[in-house]
């Protein structure tokens, strides 16, 4: 993801972190969290061979070592549940229908009551675990479209159409409910079975609670696993490589080293600041804090004396095996006005045609690490001047992943009961002909959501982008109808004048519908790169 959009602030304190600079303790012993498949003992073994043979050709100050930090520091135990997870962006929570979303393997649905406040429950219905997020919306209810099954606000079911006249409703006919809350424009769920919210835990951010602080914002499905994702965010040394041209100051020949350093760790996450080598006075901030949001930010004085900040927030939801969610914030106290100007469409394009550019090698990333079942100590060679938040993250798994319901750490891993179904990024003309319908195996007609599909990947979950999909798409009809009128009137003039200007109007009619096609086509198909071919 492109780092130039998400210029950086100051590190803030937290009262979570642990502000002493020392690094992680040793992680768990291999025997007790690392699990090696029969059928990968030979390939591991090569590959650590390689790496070997590898590691004597390059200096000794150029990698990370893949040695574990012996430090103390005191223990806590993680548990995935007990935390606060990113839904949804409030904007786009339809006001008419249910949303089904998923966190891990827990499948939820959420919804706005009759009185516009935001409901969550578990999405199955207990009669007959049918999907509740393919129901509706009746008087504020959500109804089970299997039998008309009902419920409201604390997940109580309330009409059931088969009962009998006078018949009671089972007490048993009620669905799990999970807290939600909607901070700062985005919908956040806890999701303990046991405890009741925390909210010491809900995340709060200083710059967007600024006055006149303002941000875009926009959703992304991705098909990769959200350590992935965060992995890929906090890796500013691709951008100029990966995104070269496509984010506005992104250019390859500006790849180099980049001084990297880490200033509090602890069981909930880490941060440190990060600079260009060949720019270090202006110093960029990054800061992950467990389990899904990862913060990027800057802070200066400009000419003027005038303290500025600009900020890029990502919140990554798991969203299941080999898939994730990304809630995406790019914001600024200040910004030119023609960025008042280009409409948010153009923006979330953008933003598509980044994640696009990354999505092909990071699922296969993610194929590879399940395919494989080992460490990623066994499988990375980690850089001192561009990894060393990505080893920060593998190491925080270590320590943490007994709490979580899969992970892949430094040095041990924990691998997912049931196998992920990762679907790779297609390339070339695979994914002209993906990109070009919006879903798989249709014909022009929505028929099965494809996560490799930007249509699906973000068009669904934005207001604004359906919207002015919709929009454009009227526009070119109606301007190519009236093309064709102008046309059918010119042919039926008497004079030459006549049907000179009305030809030359229908020509600029016929070529706004085309303009108009090209902007819908625009927010909808999937960039491909050019060099790559089949």
């Amino acid at each position: 993801m492109a780092v130039c959009l998400f210029p950086s602030l100051r590190l803030l304190p937290r009262r979570t972190l642990n502000k002493s600079p020392v690094p992680f303790p040793p992680s768990p012993s291999i025997a007790s969290g690392y699990r090696i498949h029969p059928r990968t003992q030979t390939k591991k073994r090569s590959v650590i061979e390689c790496r070997a043979s590898t590691v004597e050709e390059v200096a000794e100050d150029v990698l990370l070592p893949r040695e574990a930090e012996e430090v103390k520091i005191v223990e806590e135990k993680y548990d995935w549940r007990e935390e606060w997870y990113p839904l949804y962006l409030t904007a786009e929570v339809p006001d008419d229908a249910p949303l089904g979303l998923t966190v891990f393997d827990k499948q939820v649905v959420l919804y706005r009551d009759g009185q516009g406040v935001l409901r969550c429950y578990e999405d199955r219905c207990p009669h007959r675990l049918a999907k509740l997020s393919e129901g509706q919306l009746v008087d504020g209810r959500l109804e089970c479209l299997y039998h008309g099954w009902q419920f409201e606000g604390d997940g109580k079911c309330v009409k059931i159409p088969q009962l009998p006249e006078g018949g009671k409703i089972p007490r048993a006919a009620c669905v799990r409910t999970y807290e939600v809350r909607d901070s700062q424009g985005t919908v956040w769920v806890w999701m303990s079975e046991k405890n009741p919210p925390n909210l010491s835990k809900l995340p709060w951010f200083e710059h967007y609670a600024r006055p006149g602080f303002q941000d875009t914002s926009s959703i992304h499905e991705l098909p990769y696993d959200h350590s992935i994702l965060l992995e890929n965010l906090m890796d500013p040394a691709h951008v100029p490589i990966s995104h070269d041209r496509t984010d506005w100051t992104a250019k390859r020949e500006d790849a180099q080293p980049l001084l990297m350093t880490v200033t509090e760790r602890s069981m909930r996450g880490f941060a440190g600041g990060w600079c260009r080598a060949n720019n270090p006075s202006v110093m960029n901030s990054l800061r992950f804090d467990a389990p899904c949001v990862l913060q990027n930010n800057l802070e200066f004085v400009d000419k003027k004396g005038v303290q500025l900040y600009f900020s890029a927030l990502f919140l990554c939801r798991p969203a299941g095996q080999g898939k994730s969610m990304l809630i995406v914030r790019f914001g600024a106290s200040s910004r030119p006005m023609l960025f008042n100007l280009i409409p948010n469409w153009y923006f979330h394009q953008n933003a598509c045609e980044v994640f696009e550019q990354d999505m092909g090698f990071l699922s296969s990333q993610n194929e590879v690490l399940m395919r494989e079942k080992v460490p990623t100590k066994q499988l990375y060679l980690n850089l001192k001047f561009s990894d060393t938040w990505v080893l920060e993250y593998r190491k925080w798994m270590d320590r943490v992943g007994s709490g979580m319901p899969y992970y892949v750490g430094h040095e041990t891993v924990s691998m997912p009961a049931v196998a992920a179904v990762v679907e790779e990024a297609p390339a070339g003309i695979a994914a002209g002909v993906a990109a070009s319908v919006p879903a798989k195996g249709g014909m022009g007609e929505a028929q099965m959501p494809d996560p490799t599909n930007r249509y699906y990947r973000h068009v669904v979950h934005c207001k604004g982008c359906r919207n002015a999909v919709k929009g454009f798409r009227t526009w070119k009809d109606v301007l190519r109808l009236m093309s064709l009128a102008l046309v059918a009137a010119a042919v039926v003039a008497s004079a030459r004048q006549w049907r000179v200007g009305l030809l030359v109007m229908a020509a600029l009619l016929l070529g706004a519908s085309k303009a108009c096609s090209i902007v819908a086509a625009l927010i909808t198909t999937n960039f491909i790169r050019t060099h790559r071919r089949l």
